[in-house]
């Protein structure tokens, strides 16, 4: 392999920890690295698919769903575990319930008929989570009044913010950093609810990878926190370290998946 790619399937919060890991790994390992980010998200993930990218940030419920194949082409690499009290050093977050300030809805059952805004519905965190928490509220059909696929969690925040919906669940790491960018934005929105913990979107790793290189990025990911260098980076991600991924750590999307079929949003 002449080039190690790695890409994100991640909200835009993701790309500058993702670049500077990429010369990270660059550094330490000696090998040529190349971050993947001009191409829309879903054809970096058909080229990791193909073998052309090598290592991906990928959403909970994309991933159960490549693990379950038959004959999976990727690993677990590791799991990160996001700066902040509410995570408990875990990896894990949240998807956060999010309405106007002035919006007279205090609960996620206060919702029934409004307007709601989802990322895209291959995402856990905006879409299947919400299905598989209707389902253990028994309401499997004929909830929100309408609903609309924005694209992306800061997509469906400008939709609650502009008044063109009533609501959204939103990536609780993504939400911190909107916060981080838009200081107004605590002033203007509440969080009603919080579904979850989750576990966190993975790390993944293609099996075209050599098995000693696979190792030695383990190895890197796995101790990147005890490096100066390494923790000025993860803290750029608002990230603590890098653990140990086990694919059992994911049954929790899995039964939820399960959960959501069936259940239709309106």
């Amino acid at each position: 392999m002449k080039t190690l790619k790695l890409a994100s399937c991640m909200a835009e919060n993701t790309e500058a920890v993702c670049r500077a890991l990429a010369e990270y790994i660059r550094l330490k390992l000696h090998i040529p690295t190349e971050y993947v980010t001009d191409i829309p998200w879903q054809e970096r993930e058909a080229l990791f698919d193909r073998g052309e990218i090598h290592v991906l940030w990928l959403c909970g419920l994309p991933y159960v769903h490549k693990a379950d194949l038959a004959e999976s082409s990727m690993e677990l690499l590791a799991v990160p575990i996001p700066a902040g009290k509410r995570y408990q050093a875990q990896p894990v977050y949240f998807s956060d319930v999010v309405v106007r300030r002035e919006s007279m809805r205090r609960s996620f059952r206060d919702l029934r008929g409004a307007t709601w805004a989802y990322n895209e519905p291959r995402s856990h965190s905006g879409f299947n989570v919400v299905r598989a928490h209707l389902f253990d509220l028994r309401e499997i059909a004929n909830f929100f009044g309408a609903v609309f696929e924005a694209g992306a969690h800061s997509n469906s925040m400008q939709m609650i913010l502009s008044g063109t919906v009533d609501g959204a669940a939103i990536d609780s790491t993504v939400l911190e950093w909107l916060g981080s960018q838009r200081a107004s934005l605590t002033d203007e929105i509440r969080v009603i609810d919080s579904i979850g913990p989750s576990p966190i979107p993975p790390w993944v790793v293609s099996r075209h990878v050599a098995e000693s290189q696979r190792r030695a990025l383990r190895q890197l990911l796995g101790e990147m926190h005890l490096n100066a260098n390494g923790r000025k980076i993860l803290a750029s991600g608002r990230l603590v370290r890098f653990n140990a991924a086990h694919d059992r750590d994911y049954d929790p999307i899995r039964e939820m998946a399960s959960k959501a079929e069936g259940v239709s949003l309106i």
